[in-house]
């Protein structure tokens, strides 16, 4: 007998007797509702045989055979013990959209590296090398900014398991990013007025971190102070002029350095150059001849003409910062202008031309001037100069002056009608005192 407490036994049903258990309709029920109730009851049915039928691969809550040897996890143990040791370790992380031109390169660990292949977005390869113990790369050349590049880089373990490594990055853009050209250049020898100079190509708000990562040091032990002029230009020089025959050294550590918002430093690089013998000039413009010493002696007094009375020439020590063999001067590029808009001056062919400012003062070859101007008479426009000859030929004071001189050497003008040059026009920071070049500094 059937009880509340004593219940029949549950009876499996099969899939036909369940249908048809859900198709009787109550006693009464409208045909309409009838053939509703059946639908839904099928679609129930069917759902609940999908779910049932989605269920793979055995489970172990079920009470499946599979010890795991022949299923996945089999096959991840096996895929495990038969992978390479090797670590490849690309320096760019891919996917990166701000990658180092200067620290691409590849680096292994328990292996060493078979083949790297770096490619740009054209598909050209980039040349490189794999280090004699095969555990690191580098290209041979500095990447492009703002460039796609992809990396594919393979080695091997010890037991000869290969692995390979990819990954694709685009360096910094020029738009995101700042440099630094500078003077002196590698392996130079200047004189020793030559300040290190640095021109950045975007405006520097991070002064303090943009100089504590540039080092500039001397064999001599002198120090050296950098001085701001302005927010783009940065240059370091001692106290005094160098010493005859040190070497100076310049650390740019700026890659990855922030220089302001939204701009990263991409260089990285040692510099070195030589200092020379001391060369120092000077102009007097009172007697218009110029004294040439070399290492505090006496080389040579030689007749000049300097500026005119209406157009003097710059008082203070320069630095020569260029040396042309020939080049033109046109006095309408330095604000020397007629009334038609030409310059007051062109000639094509100057000889022996030597800068001394960024505004157009030169000590430069004078052969259309009377030879007895010479030592006599200021009659330039703010130039000082040498007698020579059309076309720089000849022993002439403007030859014989330009072939002793190096780039850095230092012409001091005194005695003139005019003020003293400023600091920042051409290499001239040495007419700042010492004290007010420190000041300049941000570190």
């Amino acid at each position: 007998m059937t009880t509340p407490d004593n219940p029949a036994p549950a009876r499996s049903r099969t899939p036909h007797q369940l249908l048809q258990s859900v198709e009787q309709p109550a006693p009464g029920t409208p045909r309409r509702n009838r053939r509703m109730r059946r639908t839904l009851a099928v679609t129930a049915l069917f759902a609940a045989g999908a779910l049932t039928l989605s269920a793979c691969g055995g489970d172990a809550s079920a009470g499946g055979n599979d010890d795991g040897k022949n299923g996945q996890a089999g096959a991840d143990a096996a895929a495990a013990k038969n992978a390479s040791d090797v670590k490849i370790k690309v320096s760019s992380d891919d996917g990166a959209t701000n990658a180092s031109i200067n620290d691409t390169g590849v680096k292994v660990t328990d292996g060493k590296l078979t083949s790297v292949k770096l490619t740009d977005a054209n598909g050209k390869d980039v040349a490189g090398a794999i280090s004699s113990d095969g555990t690191s790369w580098k290209p041979g050349v500095q990447l492009e900014r703002g460039t796609k590049y992809r990396i594919v880089a393979k080695a091997k373990d010890a037991k000869g398991r290969a692995a390979t490594e990819n990954a694709s990055f685009t360096t910094v853009s020029s738009a995101n990013s700042f440099i630094g050209s500078y003077t002196p250049d590698d392996g130079k020898t200047v004189g020793v007025g030559m300040p290190v100079s640095f021109n950045f190509d975007k405006v520097i708000s991070n002064k303090k971190d943009v100089q504590s990562h540039i080092t500039v040091t001397s064999s001599s032990g002198q120090k050296v102070v950098g001085h701001w002029f302005g927010a783009q230009r940065l240059d370091f020089r001692p106290e005094d002029y160098w010493k005859a025959g040190s070497k100076i050294t310049m650390k740019i550590d700026l890659d990855g350095v922030k220089g302001g918002q939204g701009i990263t430093g991409v260089q990285s690089k040692t510099v070195s150059f030589t200092i020379g013998r001391s060369q120092v000039s000077t102009v007097d413009m009172n007697t218009q001849t110029m004294t040439v010493k070399r290492d505090g002696k006496t080389l040579k007094n030689v007749p000049i003409s300097g500026g005119s009375p209406e157009n003097p020439t710059y008082n203070g020590q320069m630095v020569i910062s260029e040396k042309f063999e020939q080049t033109r001067m046109d006095g309408s590029t330095v604000g020397f202008k007629k009334k038609d808009g030409k310059g007051e001056y062109d000639i094509p062919d100057v000889p022996h031309a030597m800068r001394l400012s960024a505004s157009g003062t030169f000590l430069h070859g004078n052969y259309w001037g009377s030879p007895s101007i010479f030592g006599q008479a200021g009659t330039s426009h703010g130039c000082v100069g040498l007698r020579d000859n059309k076309g720089g030929g000849g022993d002439t004071p403007g030859k014989w002056f330009f072939n002793e001189s190096l780039i850095g050497d230092v012409v001091i003008v005194k005695n003139s009608k005019d003020e003293t040059v400023k600091p920042d026009n051409g290499l001239n920071g040495w007419n700042m005192s010492w004290s007010e070049w420190q000041q300049g500094s941000a570190v």
